[in-house]
């Protein structure tokens, strides 16, 4: 006979009417019984199909046969054999296309829940692990080793990867971040009921663990530019800048007060604490009726921050039907349940403003689906006669984001793409400028961040190959 598949286990999760009122992690997490009975699940195929899907390499069979074991400690250390952020990827990342969509469950079933086993056993570690250190499965840190020095642009998650990386294979590492706080976009763009900032430090704690030294503050492109680090000592730069640049709709009425980036309103929600004002001093206008433009998670994190900071309403507005919405699935389901309404086939043409310069309204015009585009999707064409006038206070931009032009600006040697984004060799991160590599939103602009973890994981090896080759090791 067969192994018996079951069924998969539901992740716990906060109930909509009492989550949309705070700020504490929506998912609860598997309880030892769920997720030994989610691992079990595996088929533990020889071939590895998911491992193909992992842009980071995860053994993932090795793992969950661990926690099908409850040898739950094992299946952390073996996590962090590949993955430094094994508790952000579980949260974060889109497994339902990437490792859990290559599962050979999936073609008859529902296929093993992947993210949801890497966060029990990263969350186990870290509730067990001893703290006289007796337990402590992370170690990675190499013999006492001097390879070189390397400096990282950026503290996302490129760049923590990437630090991680090269400090396990002995070398000194120093991650310069622009901001106050360490994390990227995990700290500025993600909300803390998607990452608790508990969960992210934790797991930033455990780079520094590594021997990495972070800076803040720290500007490149301003403070100094890449070749004067290389320059003051540094063998190789990675740079990991993210896509910190917001895209408008260069519409009449962008300008007024009111209407925000989703990278402003975010920053100023997650990064500086304005959903805990007045202990955090940062102001945000959040008004009644709150309309998202965009479909995708930034879309879906700005609605549900919206709801949880006071608006009576809130609405997703989209110029393609929901079949195009490129957000994770349970992140849109998230939304529903919370409130937020989609407004589809519908595109804003012009924000208007009352007579102190602030948004009251905006006009909108009904959309109908066409031919596909270059993206694949089918092409959104206006209705002629269909505008009509909405009322909105406050509305937030999330069509997307390009790279921060910051760095590429300082470096006239740096070949980028007409948009900004970083050129470089696909299999090692190389760019146009000898000992500076780059990865990760910064090069392909806004995209996933285990997809970045994976940039700075190649760009790691190839500074390795490129150092001993340099010194003749």
């Amino acid at each position: 006979m067969g192994k018996e598949i079951g069924i998969r286990e539901e992740m716990p999760r906060q109930a909509p009417e009492v989550r949309r009122c705070n700020f504490d992690e929506v998912a609860l997490g598997y309880s030892v019984e769920q997720a030994v009975g989610e691992a079990k699940r595996c088929l533990q195929c020889k071939k590895k199909p998911c491992v193909a899907g992992c842009p980071v390499e995860v053994d993932i069979p090795a793992f969950v046969h661990l926690i099908a074991e409850e040898k739950f400690l094992e299946a952390a250390k073996s996590l962090k054999t590949t993955n430094a952020l094994p508790a952000i990827c579980g949260r974060v990342c889109p497994q339902e296309e990437q490792c859990e969509q290559l599962c050979v469950l999936g073609k008859r079933d529902q296929p093993i829940a992947i993210g949801r086993l890497e966060r029990f056993a990263a969350d186990y570690e870290a509730a067990n692990v001893d703290p006289a250190g007796k337990c402590d499965v992370t170690d990675r840190r190499p013999p006492v080793a001097n390879m070189g020095k390397v400096a990282i642009v950026g503290s996302g998650p490129a760049g923590l990867t990437a630090a991680g990386e090269l400090a396990c294979m002995g070398y000194d590492v120093t991650i310069m971040e622009a901001l106050h706080d360490p994390g990227g976009v995990l700290a500025y763009g993600i909300p803390p009921f998607r990452l608790p900032r508990t969960i992210l430090n934790r797991e930033i704690d455990y780079v520094r663990s590594l021997g990495v030294t972070i800076e803040t503050n720290a500007i490149v492109g301003k403070l100094y530019t890449l070749r004067e680090l290389l320059n003051e000592g540094y063998d190789a730069v990675f740079v990991g800048t993210g896509a910190g640049l917001p895209q408008f709709m260069k519409i009449p009425g962008e300008n007024l007060n009111g209407v925000y980036s989703a990278n402003e309103y975010l920053t100023r929600i997650n990064l500086m604490k304005a959903y805990k004002y007045p202990e955090y001093p940062t102001p945000v206008r959040v008004g009644k009726k709150v309309a998202v433009i965009g479909a995708g998670n930034v879309a879906m994190d700005a609605a549900r921050c919206s709801l949880r900071m006071g608006a009576e309403e809130v609405s997703i507005v989209y110029r393609r039907s929901r079949a195009e919405m490129p957000a994770r699935a349970e992140e849109i389901e998230n939304a529903e349940e919370e409130g937020v309404k989609m407004d589809l086939l519908t595109a804003p043409i012009r924000f208007i403003g009352d007579d102190e310069g602030f948004l009251k309204a905006m006009e909108c015009i009904r959309m109908e689906l066409g031919e596909p585009d270059s993206s694949g999707r089918r092409r959104p064409v206006p209705m002629e006669g269909s505008n009509y006038i909405q009322e909105v206070d406050t509305a937030v931009i999330a069509i997307g984001q390009s790279p921060n032009p910051v760095v590429r600006q300082s470096e006239p040697d740096l070949q980028t793409t007409k948009w900004g984004g970083i050129i470089t060799d696909e299999e090692t991160g190389l760019t146009s400028i000898p000992g500076i590599y780059a990865g990760g939103d910064a090069v392909t602009g806004a995209a996933t961040v285990i997809t970045a973890m994976g940039a700075g994981k190649k760009a790691a090896r190839a500074i390795d190959a490129y150092v001993r080759e340099k010194k003749g090791l």
